[in-house]
C-alpha cells in the first residue's frame, strides 16, 4: 500500500517525466507553421523539391508526375545505403522502360559530394543521383535515418515510406508492381 509521502513523491516523479516527454517531444521551430513538413507520409502528397544532378541537371519531383517513383535518401558513408544499391540498380535496370524513375537524393550536408561521386562510379549506378547541399530535401522530408525509401504514386502521393535498410530486391520490386499498377 502507499503512504501519502510515497504516492505524493511517485505522482512529483511522473508529473516531472510527463513535462519532459512534452518539452522533447516539440515540434522543431517552424514545423507547425509549414504544414508540409509533417505530411511526408504516407497517403500524402509528396512534397515537391528541385535539386542538380551530379551532372548538374536539374531534377524537380513535380516534373515526374505521371510517373512511379522511387525517392531514396543516403549517403555513401552509411553501410545500409552501401548494401542496398545494387538492388535499386537492379530494379532500375528492369522497370525504367515501364517508366520507373529511381531519385537517389545523396544527403550532401552529411556527405561529401566527392564520396558520393567515387560511390556512384564505384557501383555502376545509372540512375539520377541528386545531391541535397543544402539539406532541403532532408528537411522537407523530415529525415531522421539513412536510408529512408519513399515509394511515390505517378499521382504524387507517398504510398509507402521505409525507414532504415538494406531494402531487400525482393521488396523493392513488389512495391514497384504496386504503384505500376496504380498508374494510369
Amino acid at each position: 500500500m502507499l503512504t501519502p509521502r510515497t504516492f505524493t513523491i511517485f505522482s512529483l516523479v511522473l508529473l516531472g517525466l510527463s513535462a519532459t516527454w512534452i518539452v522533447l517531444t516539440r515540434p522543431a521551430p517552424g514545423v507547425l507553421e509549414n504544414p508540409s513538413l509533417t505530411l511526408a507520409r504516407p497517403g500524402f502528397q509528396a512534397p515537391d523539391f528541385e535539386l542538380q544532378t551530379l551532372t548538374g541537371e536539374s531534377v524537380s519531383l513535380s516534373s515526374l508526375r505521371g510517373k512511379p517513383v522511387i525517392l531514396n535518401l543516403w549517403a555513401s558513408w552509411c553501410p545500409p545505403c552501401q548494401a542496398e544499391m545494387p538492388s535499386f540498380q537492379h530494379v532500375y535496370e528492369d522497370y525504367h522502360e515501364r517508366g520507373v524513375v529511381i531519385l537517389a537524393v545523396n544527403l550532401t550536408l552529411q556527405d561529401r559530394e566527392e564520396d558520393a561521386r567515387q560511390f556512384v562510379l564505384k557501383n555502376h549506378l545509372s540512375f539520377p543521383v541528386l545531391l541535397d547541399s543544402g539539406g532541403n530535401v532532408e528537411r522537407l522530408y523530415s529525415t531522421r535515418a539513412l536510408p529512408t525509401t519513399y515509394f511515390i504514386s505517378a499521382d504524387g502521393i507517398i504510398r509507402e515510406r521505409v525507414i532504415g535498410g538494406p531494402i531487400a530486391e525482393a521488396l523493392l520490386r513488389a512495391q514497384v508492381e504496386r504503384l505500376l499498377h496504380e498508374a494510369p
